[in-house]
C-alpha cells in the first residue's frame, strides 16, 4: 500500500521527507504530475511498530477525507489514526471539536501562504527526527528563492500585460468612432489577456466583442430574446457566430463609470474561474454601450424554479441538498481560494443560476467587493442589496464581511427548503422574517413542518433539519456568532459531527424598520450598474 500526494506548491519536498517521485525521469524532467510513493513504508505496515506524524502548516485538507466520531480533543484524534494503518494523515479542528483522517492516498494537497490547517502527516519513525531539520530548512530557503523569483517575474508579466491592455483596449475603443462597416469587422483576437488558467487547466482569455457582433448575436436586443430583467439592466439571449448560445447583459448607460474603470473591474471579475461561478466570456465598450457576455445557463435562475408551485416538484431533495453546497464551494473559493478575497454582497436566489444538470452558479457581481489581505470588514454608508438577505450589522450599521455572504446564505438554505421567499413572512403573526420563523419552528421541535411538501417523499428528514440547524447558525444575529464558509462546508458534508446551539433572534425584521433606516431600493437602482468591484481599504 502506497501514498500517491499530488500537489502543486509543496510535492517538490516530499522526497525528502518520507516519499519519492513516483516517476523518477519523468519527475526529474520537471513533470510533476504522477506525485510521489511512501518511501519507506510505514513501519506499520511493515513491523507493526508505532509510526510518527510530521506537523505541515497552511495546508489545504487533500480530497475524500472522513468524520471520526467520538473523538474530543487532538491527543485522541492522532491516537485513533495511529493506531489505524489505513489512516495517512490527520487535522484536528478546535473549533468545531471535529477529527478529520484520510487514507493512503492523499489528492489534492495545497500549501498557502497564510491560512489553511495543520495537516499532520504520518511518517516512519525513521524519517522523523533530522528530517524535521531538513523540512524547516527546505521550507525556508524554497520560500527566499520562490519570493525573490516570483517578484521579477510580477514585475516582468505586469509590463508585459499593461502593454497589451493597453494595445489590446485601445484597438476596441477605436473601432467605436468608426463606420458601421468597421466596427462590425472588429476582429475576436482584440482581447483581454491576464494569463490565468481555469479549473481545466486551460488559459482563460477575455475577448471584446464589436457592438455590431453583439447586435447581430442577440437579433438587435430583439424582445424575443429577453431573459429578463435585473437592477443593472436587462439580459438577453445571444448566439455567436460558433453557434456558442451565450447571455449578454447590457449595462444601464447612467451606470456612472468610465471606460476605464469598466476595463479594469472586467479583468477582475474574468480572473473568478470557477465551476460554481457563472463564467464571464467576453465585453464590449463602444460609445456608451457597456456588455458583458455570460455562459448561457439554459434553466435559468433558482427562484424560477423554488418559487414557482409548477416547477419546484422537479427539485427533489438530493438536487436541492447538491444546490446547497454547490453554492457553498462558490462561495468558499469567493473567500478564500481565488486570487482576489471578495465579498458577493447580494447572494440571493435570483442569483444563482442552474445549468443543464442543475449545477448552481453563482452570478451578478455589481455589489462585489475586494478585501486586502488583512482586511476582516468594511463600513459604508451606502447600503445596496436586497431586503430579506441582508445581514443585521450591514443594514443597520453598513458594516460587511464575509461573514454578511454567511447570513445570505442561511437565508437560501431555507428558502430551498420551505420553498418560501424570505420576504414572504413579513405581515404574519410577529412579523417574522425567515430565520425569526424557522428558529420559533425549531425550538418548538415543529423544524419538519418547515419542508416543502413536495420534497419530503424524497428526502432523509434528519438531514434536511440538520441543514435547517446549519442555516440558523449562518444567520445568527451577531457576525461573530456566524461559521465561516469553510466550517459551514464540514457541517454539511458530515452527519456525526455535533452543532452548536444556535441563538434565537433578537433582529425580529418589523414593518419597514429597516426602510427607515436605509433606503437600500434606491441606493440600488442608482449604483453603478456594472461590475462594481471597487478595491477598498480596511479600517
Amino acid at each position: 500500500m502506497f501514498t500517491e500526494v499530488y500537489a502543486s506548491q509543496i510535492s517538490h519536498l516530499f522526497p525528502s521527507i518520507g516519499f519519492k517521485p513516483k516517476l523518477a525521469d519523468e519527475w526529474n524532467a520537471g513533470n510533476r504530475s504522477q506525485g510521489c510513493v511512501r518511501n519507506p513504508p510505514l513501519d506499520c505496515q511493515v513491523n507493526k511498530t508505532g509510526d510518527g506524524f510530521l506537523s505541515i502548516p497552511n495546508v489545504k485538507w487533500p480530497d475524500f477525507s472522513y468524520w471520526v466520531s467520538g473523538v474530543t480533543d487532538e491527543y485522541g484524534c492522532m491516537n485513533t489514526c495511529q493506531q489505524n494503518c489505513s489512516c495517512g494523515a490527520y487535522v484536528y479542528m478546535t473549533q468545531l471539536t471535529g477529527c478529520l483522517h484520510w487514507g493512503s492516498e492523499l489528492m489534492d494537497v495545497y500549501q498557502f501562504q497564510a491560512g489553511g490547517y495543520a495537516l499532520n502527516l504520518k511518517l516512519p519513525a525513521s524519517e522523523l527526527g533530522s528530517h524535521i531539520a531538513v523540512w524547516k530548512i527546505a521550507t525556508i530557503a524554497s520560500a527566499v528563492v520562490l519570493f525573490v523569483l516570483l517578484a521579477c517575474l510580477f514585475l516582468w508579466w505586469k509590463r508585459g500585460r499593461n502593454i497589451k491592455v493597453h494595445r489590446s483596449w485601445r484597438r476596441s475603443r477605436r473601432s467605436s468612432t468608426r463606420s458601421q462597416q468597421s466596427a462590425g469587422m472588429l476582429d475576436i483576437s482584440n482581447s483581454i489577456p491576464f494569463d490565468d488558467e481555469t479549473e481545466d487547466g486551460k488559459s482563460h482569455e477575455l475577448k471584446v466583442l464589436s457592438l455590431d457582433r453583439i447586435k447581430a448575436a442577440t437579433g438587435s436586443f430583439s424582445e424575443s430574446n429577453k431573459l429578463g430583467e435585473g437592477g443593472f439592466g436587462p439580459v438577453y439571449m445571444g448566439t455567436l457566430p460558433g453557434g456558442e448560445e451565450v447571455a449578454v447583459k447590457r449595462l444601464c448607460k447612467n451606470s456612472g463609470q468610465g471606460h476605464e474603470e469598466f476595463k479594469n473591474e472586467v479583468i477582475l471579475i474574468a480572473k473568478l474561474q470557477h465551476r460554481n461561478l457563472v463564467r464571464l466570456l467576453a465585453c464590449c465598450i463602444q460609445g456608451e454601450e457597456k456588455i458583458l457576455v455570460y455562459e448561457y445557463m439554459p434553466n435559468k435562475s433558482l427562484d424560477a424554479f423554488i418559487f414557482n408551485p409548477e416547477k419546484r416538484g422537479l427539485l427533489d431533495w438530493r438536487t436541492r441538498f447538491d444546490i446547497i453546497e454547490g453554492i457553498a464551494r462558490g462561495l468558499l473559493y469567493l473567500h478564500r481560494d481565488s486570487r482576489l478575497r471578495i465579498v458577493h454582497r447580494d447572494l440571493k436566489a435570483s442569483n444563482i443560476l442552474l445549468d443543464t444538470d442543475m449545477n448552481p452558479k453563482i452570478s451578478d457581481f455589481g455589489m462585489a467587493r475586494i478585501f486586502g489581505g488583512d482586511e476582516n470588514q468594511f463600513n459604508t454608508n451606502r447600503v445596496v442589496g436586497t431586503f430579506g438577505y441582508m445581514s443585521p450589522e450591514y443594514a443597520m450599521e453598513g458594516i460587511f464581511s464575509v461573514k454578511s455572504d454567511v447570513y445570505s446564505f442561511g437565508v437560501l438554505i431555507l428558502e430551498i427548503i420551505t420553498g418560501k421567499r424570505a420576504v414572504s413572512f413579513h405581515g404574519q403573526q410577529e412579523s417574522l422574517n425567515i430565520a425569526g420563523y424557522a428558529w420559533q419552528q425549531w425550538n418548538e421541535d415543529k423544524g419538519e413542518e418547515m419542508i416543502d411538501p413536495l420534497i419530503k417523499p424524497s428526502c432523509s428528514i434528519r438531514q434536511v433539519l440538520r441543514c435547517i440547524h446549519i442555516a440558523l447558525l449562518c444567520v445568527q444575529d451577531h457576525a461573530q456568532e456566524r461559521p465561516d464558509v469553510p466550517a459551514v462546508i464540514l457541517m454539511l458534508s458530515s452527519d456525526s459531527s455535533s452543532l452548536p446551539m444556535p441563538r434565537a433572534p433578537t433582529l425580529m425584521l418589523r414593518g419597514r424598520a429597516l426602510e427607515s433606516s436605509k433606503s437600500s431600493e434606491n441606493e440600488r437602482s442608482h449604483s453603478i450598474g456594472t461590475v462594481s468591484m471597487t478595491q477598498l481599504h480596511g479600517r
